[in-house]
Formats: C-alpha cells, structure tokens, sequence
C-alpha cells in the first residue's frame, strides 16, 4: 500500500476489488478507499468498486458493501458498485465496460 502512490498520476480511473466474503475487513477497505480518494492525483478519476466473491455463501450484497464503504457520500466523482465473481468471471464485463464509457465521456 505505501507504494500505491507511485501510480496515481496521470491516473483516469480506479478499480477497487472488495472481497465481499471478508465482512470482518470490510472497515479496513473504507478507510483505505477514503484515504485514496482524499489524494489530490487522483480527484478526478472514476471509481469502480467490484463486489467480488459474490458466489461464497454469506457474501455481503453488491449493496450492503456500497453501503459500509459509503459510496453514496461520494459526491465529487462517477462511481459505480458491480457484482462480481473472479473465478466465475461474471460481472466483470460490466464494471469494465461502465469505466470504458465513463472514461471515453470525459475526454
């Protein structure tokens, strides 16, 4: 994480990977996220949460996550929550092709 910092200029957009199964980290992963978001680099990129882990039983909801992160406070920045399952490979395409659009609309 100290690192991250060396990638955020000239950054247009960020992915952020939730595991949705780890509802015990959950606070860890909003406080990194605000932390990130509050760096002046990047005020300008979009966000794209995925939800991931969607498919293990007790996964938290593409919702429930939007709701402990705090995304709808988010006012300065398009964002977008998609559920997702990596090893599936579903809801991927979605979030990717959302960053895409928002990201060819700004430009």
């Amino acid at each position: 994480r100290p690192y991250w910092r060396c990638y955020y200029p000239n950054t247009d957009a960020i992915i952020y990977v939730v595991d949705s199964a780890d509802t015990e980290r959950v606070s860890v992963c909003k406080d990194e996220l605000l932390a990130m978001l509050d760096e002046e680099e990047l005020k300008g990129a979009a966000l794209c949460v995925f939800a991931n882990k969607q498919d293990l039983p007790g996964a938290l909801t593409a919702q429930q996550v939007s709701e402990e992160l705090g995304l709808s406070s988010i006012r300065n920045r398009e964002w977008a929550i998609f559920k997702t399952s990596a090893t599936k490979g579903e809801g991927l395409n979605n979030g990717l092709d959302w960053l895409v659009a928002t990201i060819t609309s700004k430009r």
